[in-house]
């Protein structure tokens, strides 16, 4: 410690603290903990101010934490992440804590804020798809027998549902930062028999906000702890900020509950150019981004650009670190025994479905066919403005990264290695088969199209590890950022017909 003695060590006085209050309230001595409480405050104050003991330094000890957790900090927040609803332990404890915690030793630097972002992601998701099933299987009445063991009462589950069918799908998305919402609503989703595919797509990017919400929290708290005196001088912005959002949501409340006020605004907003020119596209992210059929398919592109986006970003700022290199390794050693020249033969031709000219010709096949059947230009235009954005993008990231092709490669390559251009280009063909299996295909036949598609996306990315061209990292980078860029053109020509439909009404 800073100062004093094994005599003056504070922990043993604050053990002797807790037990006195401890014992005098079970006796109900109230008076004489307030004045040895009283004392003891003196005592401490006159110790410190004469220079005998040294208060414990806050940072210190997060230092110390971070330093004894290091790369254990993935495992711990890792499992609180999924058990918090997977195993309502977010009832007892909350999982922003640990969160923040992880997020706290990646600022000290000794574990990857990317990598834990990613973790706690994936972990969240699959605690609540384990809620979700369970709630599916098990039904309310488990909940309602069993609850209070795990403090579920009655009220507390009447209330989520409350907030459940109030605001449907969106209460996954944004019940995800509401405690007492976040640790049930999965389980209530699953027992409502809320359809999985519409689950996912709000839990996917409701998990992705929380995670990255609360990580970045801890981590940037302790990136500027040292400088926070730095920024005292900006108190008086912050506290105007707060006082004008208070007024904002004061009013958003009144205007709520008054349909006068309501009717009011609108006439004023109706008298607005501005707001006539704006209510169009502004309606239409309001339709499609709220719960319902409406808001699925944009939700639903949201969230697996959100996954790509941070998937192809993520994986690129980790290119040479601890996070990637075993991984690349693993990879190599799992797949190099399985190699012989004839094989390498067979995947050296099959690879070439991921090439750029037979994705390019896919492309062009299925948008011929969007246009034969008039079905409109958007989604055939969007799958081939993907395609060549893929491939700029491609060419720009390999240029930015400059990371080199493996060593001892099974086949010839040329140029740098991540991202892996095949593998980016493959995912044109589960685009294509999205937009071919929404033609009036039944469900097995849907389902088996984008099945086939994406397994032979995947088999495209295995192939360029397999013939060492490539490394892991690079195909799953490849992979994340075709993803992206498809459903981004997605919601583009989502956005784009319903300007033109909203036009043609007028």
């Amino acid at each position: 410690m800073g100062g004093g003695g094994p005599l003056l060590n504070p922990l043993p006085l604050a053990g002797a603290v807790a037990l006195a209050i401890f014992l005098a309230v079970r006796r109900r001595h109230f008076g004489r903990v307030a004045l040895g409480l009283g004392a003891l405050a003196v005592l401490a104050l006159a110790l410190w101010g004469f220079g005998v003991v040294e208060p414990p330094s806050l940072t210190k000890l997060i230092d110390d934490v971070g330093r004894r957790l290091g790369r254990w900090t993935y495992l711990l927040v890792g499992a609180l992440a999924y058990l918090e609803t997977g195993a309502f332990v977010g009832l007892v404890a909350p999982g922003e804590s640990a969160v923040l915690v992880g997020g706290v030793v990646a600022g000290q630097g000794e574990i990857s804020i990317v990598a834990l972002i990613a973790l706690v992601w994936a972990c969240a998701v699959a605690g609540d798809l384990t809620s979700y099933a369970l709630g599916r299987r098990l039904g309310r009445d488990f909940l309602v027998r069993h609850g209070p063991k795990l403090k579920i009462t009655e009220e507390r589950l009447e209330h989520v549902e409350g907030f459940f069918h109030q605001h449907g799908g969106a209460t996954i998305l944004i019940g995800r930062f509401i405690g007492l919402v976040r640790s049930l609503a999965p389980f209530v989703a699953g027992a409502s028999r809320l359809e999985l595919r519409r689950f996912l797509p709000y839990d996917v990017v409701g998990a992705g906000l929380w995670s990255a919400t609360f990580c970045l929290l801890g981590y940037f708290f302790w990136r500027s702890l040292d400088r926070v005196e730095a920024y005292i001088g900006r108190g008086a912005a912050a506290l105007t900020a707060l006082v004008v959002l208070g007024f904002a949501i004061a009013f958003a409340l009144r205007l709520r509950r008054d349909p006068a006020l309501r009717a009011r605004v609108g006439r004023r907003l109706d008298a607005n150019p501005a707001w006539r020119r704006a209510r169009g596209p502004l309606t239409f992210v309001w339709e499609r981004a709220t719960p319902g059929e409406r808001g699925l398919e944009l939700i639903t592109l949201l969230a697996l650009a959100g996954v790509g986006l941070y998937g192809f970003f993520g994986l690129a700022m980790l290119l040479g670190t601890h996070e990637l290199v075993p991984l690349d390794r693993e990879a190599f050693d799992a797949l190099g025994p399985l190699y012989t020249p004839v094989a390498g033969d067979v995947v050296g031709v099959l690879t070439h479905l991921g090439s750029l000219p037979v994705t390019a010709v896919a492309v062009l096949a299925t948008a011929g066919w969007v246009l034969r059947t008039r079905r409109g230009t958007g989604e055939g235009a969007a799958l081939v403005a993907a395609l060549v954005l893929t491939w700029g993008l491609v060419h720009v990231a390999k240029a930015a990264t400059g990371r080199p092709r493996p060593a001892d490669p099974h086949a010839s390559a040329e140029g740098l290695a991540y991202p892996s251009g095949h593998s980016a280009y493959a995912v044109a063909i589960v685009a294509c088969a999205i937009v071919l299996a929404r033609g009036g295909h039944r469900l097995a036949a849907r389902v088996g199209i984008v099945g086939i598609a994406v397994s032979l996306a995947a088999f495209v990315g295995l192939s360029r590890v397999y013939l060492r061209v490539h490394f892991l990292s690079d195909v799953l980078g490849g992979l994340a950022l075709g993803t992206a860029v498809f459903a981004l053109a997605g919601i583009a020509a989502l956005v784009v017909g319903a300007l033109r439909h909203n036009a043609v009404r007028r």
